[in-house]
């Protein structure tokens, strides 16, 4: 068999090597276009309207823009650019699964490959799959791209439903060199002149080890997981399941079929993906442009409002008061209230009348603009209000003209101009935040929506941000809540410079002066200085109104508070959404909340569900543990069934008095039996004393890593070394959900270190 597997894998490498070549000579062809764009340029001759000449060089540009992105997505193949073939017996008829989608609108690589006569007279096609579509130069298809309708096959046949498919073969790559073959045989018995090699794609797949980002494996999705990511792209497309079953992958090969069958709508509108937390976006970012796409945006829950990037967490107590509704009731109360330090009098001479105005006036004329102006966007109508206020306090009647005189003063006062600045100023929707560090003004404010005990929570929370310079994950969507109440920070009017100013500055030179000139400081670029004290970091940057997506793609979606739901809502208020959760992995602690904030974000879109239920990730062994786990708690848990097994259990050791030491021998002896990434899942108690083994060295690059059980959500590593259960149980928001999160980030090996 070694010699028949050596003979297939030359088969499959001379046509890998024929495409790369192809791709190489389109390379070398931009390259002579954007040479000789080059040369014409050089000369500076200007184009005019309607010139002939002037259409050859856009549509020259045109050509290089488009060859540069064909060359990038070659530059970033990932494990191989072509990773399928599919041998199609068009005589066995036109068997096939329901049809869950229409067709893709018409791209490239979507029509059948090389077909031919086989030995034996049967009429039989060869098609290759890969990321990209790429024809010959008689503009034949060698490779057909993996969302094209012609590749439906490769994931969808089944034995049961061949769809035409005698043999499917998936080709193994390391850079541009094949080095394996598996195939997956879809009739009861191979033609006398086919070979079969290997024990099944997936399988084999499922074998390998994990590194530091998410594997591609675009060619072994099966055919329930096809379903899904071909499903409609209206309305809401929900995938459940437990963990390992490939809801992420699947998610997010949604996306990039999603652009590639109607490319106009979600490439000008827009894709965010919105993950746990940090590590899983760096985890991740490679999928989408391994399989031809870069038009996504990808974020985490603690970076999706522009200026601010954070993922400190606060203790659950905090984050539930944070995440709830009710705090909704603080933050409008606030957004609405005084600025602190603001003045509570006016007093002015206008027009000759002695005005006055106190407190309850100016509170009057604030909640009166304020019911229908955001406070940034309602500066004018605010002074506006307060001058026929102060014109009603002198008690004048029927004289229109003096009237108008006071109010055109008014206008203009320069005392009025001070007075709005100091009472009516721009304010960030962060310093509202600040201002809440006052434990007495969020008492005030929270109008018994909190209780006294949770009002000190929240404002030593608020404190401790002014003490670290960072916010938390949380503070981010009552930021964005507060953003939509206020509207953006308005920029002053620029003032007019004097005519003797203008002269100056153009006639430095008889000065002397010629190697200096004035530079104007845009907002933006002031914005990029990074201010030294921790106030100026927490306000550092500018905040505009939220963007709005095509498509809203939701991952770990059972971790989301209810004012989280609300933000990313913001962004997908005309969205489609795919939303990817399994409740039994849950941190957050009321899923009754969460669900109506969920329903509001959706609105009353078209909703159709997908179930994972096969475990791809976890050998039995492991995932059985850790299925034991959490039905203590959670019996109605969603299990999925575990497909893989290694005859190896699980290890239970105890932590002993010397925790670094236990930890680093069991991390020594998973060096030896696993080749990829191993992480040791720690509460905070012994986060800083297992800190030493992070980016401990094995055989090659670093390969251990230390993480905190809340940001492995999403993660996968070939062993795992679990520290203190119990310990990660009760400081996890989730309690036993976020130990089994834990619990089912190994693929092949998994220690576990109980506590004292």
């Amino acid at each position: 068999m070694p010699d028949v597997v050596a003979e297939q894998i030359a088969i499959e490498q001379a046509h890998v090597d024929r495409v790369l070549a192809e791709l190489e000579k389109a390379a070398t062809r931009a390259e002579a276009v954007h040479t000789e764009g080059l040369s014409r340029g050089q000369f500076g001759r200007t184009v005019e309207t309607g010139d002939a000449e002037g259409g050859s060089l856009f549509q020259r540009d045109a050509l290089v823009y488009h060859a540069a992105r064909r060359r990038s997505a070659l530059d970033t193949q990932y494990e191989g650019l072509v990773f399928g073939r599919l041998d199609l017996d068009h005589a066995m008829g036109s068997q096939r699964p329901q049809e869950t989608q229409p067709r893709a609108n018409g791209q490239s690589g979507e029509q059948p490959a090389q077909r031919h006569t086989a030995r034996g007279g049967d009429e039989r096609e060869v098609r290759y799959i890969g990321r990209i579509g790429v024809r010959d130069d008689d503009y034949e298809p060698l490779v057909i791209d993996w969302r094209a309708p012609a590749a439906e096959p490769f994931y969808r046949a089944t034995p049961a439903h061949p769809m035409n498919v005698i043999r499917r073969r998936v080709l193994r790559s390391r850079g541009a060199t094949v080095i394996g073959v598996e195939d997956d045989l879809m009739v009861p018995e191979a033609p006398d002149d086919l070979v079969v090699v290997g024990d099944g794609a997936l399988m084999a797949a499922l074998t390998r080890t994990r590194g530091a980002r998410m594997r591609d494996i675009v060619a072994t999705i099966q055919a329930h997981q096809d379903e899904a990511i071909r499903a409609s792209a209206r309305g809401v497309t929900e995938i459940s399941g437990g963990p390992g079953t490939g809801k992420t992958v699947v998610a997010l090969h949604r996306a990039a079929y999603l652009l590639y069958s109607d490319r106009r709508r979600f490439e000008s509108g827009g894709i965010l993906v919105v993950g746990p937390s940090g590590a899983y976006t760096a985890y991740i970012e490679r999928v989408l442009p391994s399989l031809g796409e870069e038009s996504v945006i990808l974020r985490a829950v603690g970076d999706v409002v522009d200026a601010i990037d954070t993922e400190r967490l606060d203790p659950p107590e905090v984050a539930r008061i944070k995440g709830s509704t009710r705090i909704r009731t603080l933050l409008g109360a606030a957004a609405r209230g005084r600025v602190p330090d603001a003045p509570t009098e006016f007093r002015a001479i206008v027009a000759g009348h002695a005005v006055r105005l106190d407190a309850r006036a100016l509170d009057h004329v604030r909640a009166q603009v304020l019911r229908q102006h955001q406070r940034n966007a309602g500066t004018a109508a605010a002074q506006a209000a307060l001058g026929e206020t102060a014109w009603a306090s002198l008690g004048i009647r029927g004289d229109r003209e003096a009237k108008a005189e006071f109010l055109d003063r008014w206008e203009d006062h320069l005392d009025v101009e001070a007075f709005m600045k100091a009472w009516w100023p721009q304010v960030d929707p962060r310093e509202v935040l600040l201002w809440l560090t006052d434990a007495d003004l969020v008492r005030r404010h929270a109008r018994r929506s909190v209780s006294p005990d949770e009002a000190e929570l929240l404002a030593g929370s608020w404190r401790t941000a002014l003490e670290t310079a960072t916010w938390s994950v949380a503070d981010v969507a009552l930021i964005d809540d507060l953003a939509a109440r206020l509207g953006p920070v308005q920029d002053e009017p620029q003032e007019e410079r004097g005519f003797y100013e203008i002269e100056e500055l153009e006639d430095l030179s008889q000065y002397g002066v010629t190697e200096v000139q004035p530079v104007a400081r845009t907002a933006e670029a002031k914005s990029t200085l990074v201010p030294e004290d921790p106030r100026g970091q927490l306000l550092a940057g500018r905040l505009g109104r939220p963007d709005e997506y095509a498509h809203v793609l939701v991952d770990e979606a059972q971790d989301l508070s209810p004012m989280q739901w609300r933000m990313i809502g913001r962004r997908g208020r005309h969205a489609s959404w795919t939303v990817v959760g399994d409740a039994a992995q849950a941190s957050w602690p009321d899923p009754v909340e969460a669900a109506q904030a969920r329903d509001e974000a959706f609105g009353a879109q078209p909703r159709r569900h997908f179930h994972m239920d096969t475990n791809y990730r976890n050998a039995r062994e492991i995932f059985e543990y850790a299925a034991d786990v959490v039905r203590r708690e959670v019996p109605d848990a969603d299990i999925p069934r575990a497909v893989r097994e290694t005859g190896v259990e699980p290890l239970v050791r105890p932590l002993g008095p010397e925790p670094l030491a236990a930890t680093r021998a069991a991390v020594q002896s998973l060096l030896e039996e696993v080749e990829g990434a191993i992480a040791v899942i720690t509460p905070h108690r012994y986060a800083a004393q297992l800190a030493p083994l992070d980016g401990e060295v094995g055989a090659g690059p670093a390969r251990v890593h230390v993480v905190d059980p809340m940001s492995t959500k999403g993660l996968e590593y070939d062993a795992t070394v679990i520290v203190d259960p119990e310990e990660i149980t009760r400081e996890s928001p989730g309690g036993i959900r976020v130990l089994y999160v834990a619990l089912t980030r190994a693929a092949h090996r998994m220690t576990v270190l109980t506590g004292p």
